[in-house]
């Protein structure tokens, strides 16, 4: 039995699945329908009737086109499809009532708010609202929440629309917020005057439709219309967020999400929505030369022949760190091999095997996990690891699937089966197998970067073959893929690559002590661990100042627009290696951008389909046996995983108020 329904819309007849809303049916028909409580990727809830509509031959009264389905919609009296109107004199006049009781007690802060020029309640009340009040009594006031240092909150302009309310409970995962009391009494508030525990909270600024939750960084300094938009990805994490970089000059004033279904949806992190405070500070700009154990400025000139002087007849080792975009890997493979040295791009010690794109990425994609069955995590924390796709994991376990965990057991937010926190969990595992339909391994990096990490992934492809589930290794470095893909990886890892190294050109790679005896050369955006460490240092762009190609841990290669230029005398990462080369007079092939991902696509073609996640041919390891030890997690602090976050004011707070919240005595109830 066919499940299509005809539905006639403002006179246009439609054929749709008859379990579709009458607003999306609306969305089908290109009508736009307004709404403040109903959110694509939110339960409904039918709060604010403001997409009221009229069904013809339905009751008197119009109807919330949100809550009302196609199939429940009685026809004709011959049996003509049912007849919907959403312009209609009976819809306007129930709107404009709507409106009406929703501005009864808004406040008229439309001045100082700074939803101001980005606000629904705004737009439709353009569309809706009246020129006057009727209303001549007190308007309600509501007392402000403390929902932590990221969402600012002035409940007098809440409509209860409860966006944050379902985002919380039902995405995030967390339910310290709700709504309490009757009539005009009700209000959202959290439990116990609770701060948000939450690494997805800054989303709720977006979901709401009004002033009521608004970002606290950004407060009163910057109206919509004032900022340049550019489109980005975030690098925080290897997920690969598509963003939106907002910037007032010179200064990126805020960071938002971009919809990306295969992707993130249309969420991030708080890191990295939160994390530009970190891009003002710290910041190399300018060129350094240690001289008598002191840094002392200099111009570039002097310390490109300073590099070039050092690098010449020595035995070099180059570092990729964990935010290079491809082309400055690419670059630094060819600059460093051209001088006859190694590059590794596994400054973890990752145990990931170069040159098998099914080992090191896998075979699923993000967008996989939606009609999973069953996942298996191994050796990883995605709430701290990937919080954005933690919240995929948990839309599929409330659509049914099932969650299993070998590692540290940890709050993830949903249920799951403990299956053991060490290797030898996983080895019977591999041993009990069984075929099954709709499975995906997900390993973490927690069970890569030791000794017996390859052992490790072989385990889990050999679970997957078995069961026939599909692969992603979750990766917390935005730049390891893509630098894997281009090969900037030494045969027998980190140490391997500094074995023996005289000099070590360090891109990036704050994550890692390099121990004393090498010269190097450290090339980077923050004064961090690797600057500390420098005998020669060379300012570069950060992620929000360059174009770059970032490919994320699904296999997918994204482009992130420069939003604005690095400070001072920084350049563009790929422009240095490439001056260095001059001056090493082993000039690299290339001088523009343009020319060197040319012969970046050329060498790596699958690099060239941006957006793309290329099917890999799977090549199982040899089945080897782990040693018999517990997982260890990867990230010990979220907020401080890199150099960005370290420079950043917010993110310190974050992380002083998430250990003090961890160290908390709970009471029992």
């Amino acid at each position: 039995m066919s499940n299509l329904r005809k539905i006639v819309i403002d006179g246009e007849e439609l054929e749709l699945d008859a379990s579709l809303t009458i607003l999306q049916a609306a969305e089908f028909a290109g009508l736009e329908v307004p709404r403040f409580c109903y959110h694509e990727r939110l339960s409904i809830a039918g709060n604010c009737r403001m997409c009221l509509v009229e069904v013809v031959g339905g009751p008197p009264k119009p109807t919330a086109s949100c809550a009302m389905q196609i199939k429940d919609l009685r026809p004709g009296p011959n049996g003509e499809p049912p007849v919907v109107k959403t312009n209609s004199p009976m819809v306007k006049k129930a709107r404009e009532g709507v409106m009406e009781f929703l501005l009864i007690n808004h406040p008229l802060d439309c001045p100082i708010c700074d939803q101001g020029g980005e606000c629904d309640l705004q737009d439709q009340a353009m569309a809706y609202g009246v020129d006057f009040s009727r209303y001549r009594e007190p308007k309600r006031a509501a007392e402000e929440l403390n929902l932590g240092p990221l969402v600012k909150t002035a409940m007098t302009r809440c409509i209860s629309c409860t966006r944050c309310v379902r985002f919380t409970t039902e995405v995030a995962g967390i339910s310290q917020m709700g709504q309490t009391g009757r009539g005009e009494d009700a209000e959202i508030t959290s439990y116990l005057n609770q701060t948000l525990d939450s690494n997805l909270q800054g989303n709720i600024i977006d979901l709401c439709p009004v002033g009521a939750l608004t970002s606290k960084p950004y407060a009163y300094t910057a109206r919509p219309w004032e900022l340049t938009k550019t489109e980005s990805v975030d690098v925080m994490d290897g997920l690969g967020s598509n963003i939106r970089v907002d910037t007032k000059g010179r200064e990126v004033m805020r960071i938002l999400p971009r919809n990306h279904d295969g992707v993130n949806e249309e969420w991030i992190s708080d890191k990295s929505r939160f994390i530009w405070d970190g891009l003002r500070r710290q910041r190399l700009d300018m060129p350094y030369i240690r001289e008598g154990g002191k840094l002392r400025r200099a111009t570039w000139g002097e310390a490109l022949r300073a590099a070039a002087s050092a690098m010449k007849g020595r035995r070099v080792a180059g570092l990729v760190g964990d935010l290079a975009p491809v082309e400055a890997a690419f670059a630094l493979k060819l600059l460093i091999e051209g001088q006859g040295g190694k590059v590794e791009c596994r400054t973890d010690g990752a145990r990931l095997p170069a040159g098998n794109r099914s080992a090191y990425v896998g075979t699923a994609r993000i967008e996989d996990l939606d009609d999973a069955k069953r996942i298996l995590l191994i050796g990883t924390d995605p709430r701290l690891e990937a919080p954005v796709l933690n919240a995929r994991i948990r839309k599929a376990w409330l659509l049914g699937a099932s969650v299993g965990l070998v590692g540290a057991a940890t709050d993830l937010t949903y249920e799951y089966e403990h299956l053991g926190a060490g290797r030898d969990s996983l080895s019977r595992l591999v041993a009990n197998a069984e075929a099954e339909s709709g499975g995906i391994v997900i390993v973490g990096q927690g069970a890569l970067n030791e000794a017996d990490g390859e052992a490790v992934l072989s385990q889990a492809m050999a679970y997957c073959a078995a069961t026939g589930a599909k692969l992603l290794v979750l990766h917390t470095a935005a730049s390891r893929v893509g630098a894997l893909d281009v090969g900037a990886v030494t045969e027998g890892g980190l140490s391997a690559a500094l074995d023996g190294a005289e000099v070590v050109y360090n891109l990036g790679a704050d994550e890692i002590d390099i121990a004393p005896g090498p010269f190097v050369i450290y090339q980077g955006s923050h004064g961090d661990r690797g600057a500390h460490r420098a005998d020669i240092i060379l300012p570069g762009a950060a992620y929000t100042e360059e174009n770059g190609l970032f490919v994320n841990t699904e296999g997918r290669p994204q482009l992130a627009l420069r939003a604005g230029f690095p400070p001072g005398d920084a350049k563009e990462n790929w422009a240095i290696l490439r001056a260095l080369s001059s001056e090493l007079g082993a000039t690299l092939p290339f001088d523009t951008l343009g020319q060197l991902r040319g012969k970046l696509v050329e060498a790596v073609p699958h690099l060239g389909r941006i957006d793309e996640v290329a099917e890999n041919a799977w090549q199982p390891l040899e089945l080897r046996e782990p040693a018999k030890a517990d997982f260890r997690p990867v990230i010990r602090d979220f907020y401080l995983t890199n150099p960005v976050a370290r420079a950043s004011v917010l993110m310190a707070e974050l992380s002083s108020l998430a250990a003090a919240r961890a160290a908390a005595p709970l009471a029992a109830e």
